[in-house]
């Protein structure tokens, strides 16, 4: 065990820096951060990351904390850039989610919910839907493998001990917001068409035979619209996703690269 006291303190700090960055990523990222996978196996998983980057991490030198605050602080910075990278993924699921949200409110499915491990709650049943195939997806075109080349490229930006705050981090996360949002739009306005032009034309039905129950067609009729619908657009939903997956990551990594300050 004496190689192990012949490392120093210095070389220890050094890991837990690492590990809490990667923790970060781990424990928000999609497929990392999973909640479906025990938690156990998310910190070995952090564990074993932190272990293969520290060896590219050893002539790092930063200043020695000197008190447990200044410890915490550099803490708090390493855990904020593993958060933002995983937290930019997430805010990009949310768009495919919400798009379901507006398919199943506008197709009159919205009593036919799932729970959602991930949430911890009931979701439209389309919200998983969508949720499913874009992780599916993210795994396909190597989502997952651009997530850890972005946090690899953070460690050569940002050595660990920095102990900064971005500036433009709100910015950037604003600006994921909007992505995502259009996102939405984007994947769920073949459908929100279709469906208003179908409301228009049972209106003029149902001023041309009054007689008719247009409560009971209609329901239906948008159901059946909303699976044929989905069904045709389904693939371009998911390329408008998969279209954002680069753009997302480039935008949190500038953020943390581009504007960070001394804390």
């Amino acid at each position: 065990m004496l190689w192990l006291q012949s490392l120093g303190v210095e070389k220890f700090l050094l890991f837990t820096l690492v590990f809490t960055r990667v923790s970060g990523l781990a424990m928000t990222a999609p497929i990392f951060g999973a909640k479906d996978a025990p938690a156990r196996v998310r910190a070995l998983f952090a564990f074993a990351i932190a272990l293969l980057i520290l060896p590219t991490q050893w002539d790092v030198v930063f200043a020695h904390p000197g008190t447990t605050l200044n410890y915490l602080v550099y803490l708090a910075a390493e855990l904020l850039v593993g958060l933002c990278l995983g937290l930019g993924m997430v805010i990009l699921f949310s768009g495919i989610q919400v798009a379901g949200e507006l398919i199943g409110r506008l197709g009159g499915l919205m009593m036919a919910n799932v729970f959602d491990p991930t949430m911890d709650a009931e979701v439209p049943l389309f919200s998983r839907l969508l949720f499913l195939m874009a992780l599916a997806v993210f795994v396909c075109i190597g989502g997952h493998r651009m997530v850890m080349a972005a946090l690899l490229d953070t460690f050569t930006a940002l050595p660990p001990g920095g102990g900064s705050i971005p500036s433009t981090l709100a910015d950037a996360f604003v600006t994921l917001v909007a992505q995502s949002f259009m996102l939405g739009i984007r994947a769920a306005m073949p459908l929100v068409v279709a469906l208003l032009l179908s409301t228009l034309v049972l209106g003029l039905i149902s001023r041309t035979l009054p007689q008719l129950n247009i409560l009971m067609v209609g329901f239906g009729m948008n159901a059946m619209l909303t699976f044929a619908i989905l069904g045709a657009t389904l693939g371009t939903a998911i390329w408008a996703f998969q279209s954002q997956i680069e753009p997302a990551l480039e935008t949190v990594l500038d953020a943390l690269t581009d504007g960070w300050y001394a804390g």
